[in-house]
């Protein structure tokens, strides 16, 4: 591409910050049968000047039509006026000397309360000495004393505390209408910012093959509490989609590829195709897609059915086994078979939960079972301890010049594509993983990978960050490129039998 001037973080433009985009290709078939293609891209670039020859957005916020413009000013003279309130030499040290002030006259309040209560027990000593010692008429006349000193000593009290209160009345009067003052224009804001989003929300139209119209609102409910996630509807496969359906063109492929430098979270490839996410994209293309037929969708395939499981030792307590690849270890929404429905087919009055801990479904190799509660609470306390020791093998579909190293990258989970997870720094749990290479041969690089931690998706991550070791486990279909499997196996493992206390040690081979 010589037309777009934008910095994919790859060629020769380097002004602005470097960013890759997802494009995608759709290939359309018109009225009389003959094929072409529609090109777009994701969000935006940073050239206003887009060559035409990509689909335009859905909703174009500062068409002639929109209010955003006017409401996008209204919203910064709101924070303008918010920010200059909040910075206010006078609101500031008012509110620091009525923070200084307050504890200073409750302090002073409390010492007034705490003489009258003295000079109650005070006089309550008195009353109980006099009443041995003196004669009836002048006990009376000393509980009358002793009354009228506690009627005034209340009243002392009361007077205190207003005077002391009054202290601080002024600068909470002028603390009141300055805060009254912020609250209203923060009201104000958030009204605005309410009503642009819903006109963003209202003129999100998304077409289908039948030109049955739906707003973003209706796809995303949000009287239901379904609110649309950030950037729904500009992602490049509504914007292919709608424009066949405003042109009558019928949908016959798509495809989409990722374009210059990976995000910093996400793992993006420079020229690897991706399916569309499923947060934002999902429910859009659930209506764009009606009524066209579509292929199967490989991630609700059942496993197959002759993928036996490997039981390598078995006792009272527990098994070891070797999982196959593509065999969930806990059931899925869509898919039931897994280790766990296997093993409970196999022992039905097993008292514990079975699973441990889990290998993604993509992943081979070792497992722990649980049979009892007792074994189950025994080998998870080492997996919270982090004392089991477990080596992974991977091929990488790279050469890894280093050795040997660690990594240490916090991971999440991606809310807008699940299942893939993303490096977060603010959010994400702590992730390392240690690594050594084995060998490298035709361009590929053997390695043993050692998790520290066991986040999800942690070892496929780490490997393909760009801050790990920047490339994929073969056969990744998340984070690198499909193959006939992923090549990813747990190999060997270590811990403490539950009853027997021996240290257990088993090993299998991985079978690519």
């Amino acid at each position: 591409q010589t037309d777009i001037v934008h910095n994919f973080g790859i060629g020769q433009i380097k002004t602005g910050t470097p960013q890759g985009k997802m494009f995608g290709v759709l290939v359309v078939q018109n009225n009389e049968g003959a094929l072409g293609y529609l090109a777009g891209f994701s969000g935006e670039l940073d050239h206003s000047n887009i060559p035409n020859k990509f689909a335009p957005r859905i909703f174009d916020l500062f068409s002639l039509h929109s209010t955003y413009p006017q409401g996008q000013l209204e919203l910064i003279e709101l924070n303008k006026q918010i920010d200059e309130l909040e910075k206010d030499p006078i609101f500031l040290s008012t509110k620091e000397n009525l923070a200084l002030k307050t504890p200073a006259v409750s302090d002073a309040i409390q010492k007034e309360k705490e003489k009258m209560k003295q000079a109650k027990t005070a006089r309550k000593l008195l009353r109980t000495k006099a009443a041995l010692e003196m004669r009836p008429e002048e006990f009376s006349d000393l509980k009358e004393s002793l009354a009228k000193e506690s009627v005034r000593d209340k009243f002392l009290l009361k007077q205190s505390t207003i005077a002391l209160e009054k202290e601080l009345d002024e600068p909470k009067h002028l603390l009141e209408e300055y805060t009254s003052r912020i609250s209203e224009l923060k009201t104000k804001r958030k009204n605005t910012s309410n009503r642009l989003q819903k006109e963003i929300f209202d003129n999100y139209i998304f077409l289908n093959q039948q030109k049955v119209k739906k707003t973003l609102t209706e796809i995303f409910p949000i009287d239901q509490g379904v609110h649309p996630p950030a950037g729904a509807g500009d992602c490049v496969a509504p914007k292919l989609l709608q424009h066949a359906f405003l042109y009558d063109l019928k949908p016959i492929a798509m495809g989409e590829f990722w374009w210059g430098a990976s995000p910093s979270a996400e793992i993006r490839k420079h020229k690897v195709f991706y399916p569309a996410c499923t947060g934002r994209c999902k429910p859009i293309l659930a209506h764009m897609l009606d009524g066209i037929t579509l292929d199967k969708n490989p991630l609700l395939k059942e496993p197959e059915a002759n993928k036996e499981i490997d039981i390598l030792f078995e006792d009272e307590s527990i098994l070891i086994i070797n999982k196959p690849h593509e065999l969930l270890s806990v059931p899925g929404k869509t898919v039931s078979d897994s280790v766990y429905t296997r093993i409970r087919t196999l022992h039905p009055n097993a008292t514990g939960p079975l699973i441990i801990h889990r290998l993604d479904g993509s992943t081979s190799g070792l497992l722990i079972i649980a049979k009892t509660k007792e074994a189950h609470k025994a080998v998870q306390r080492q997996f919270v301890k982090r004392t089991i020791k477990k080596r992974y093998i991977a091929i990488l579909d790279g050469i890894i010049e280093k050795d040997e190293g660690e990594i240490s990258l916090p991971l999440r989970v991606d809310l807008d594509d699940r299942p893939r997870q993303l490096v977060c720094n603010e959010h994400g749990k702590e992730a390392r993983t240690k690594w050594k290479v084995i060998k490298r041969q035709d361009g590929k690089t053997r390695v043993h990978l050692y998790p520290m931690t066991g986040r999800t998706h942690q070892l496929r991550v780490h490997v393909s960050h760009p801050l790990g070791l920047h490339t994929a486990i073969v056969g990744d279909d998340l984070y690198g490129t499909k193959g006939d499997r992923l090549h990813l196996h747990a190999e060997s493992i270590e811990f403490i039998h539950p009853s027997t206390k021996e240290t257990m040690c088993f090993s299998v081979e991985a079978q690519f």
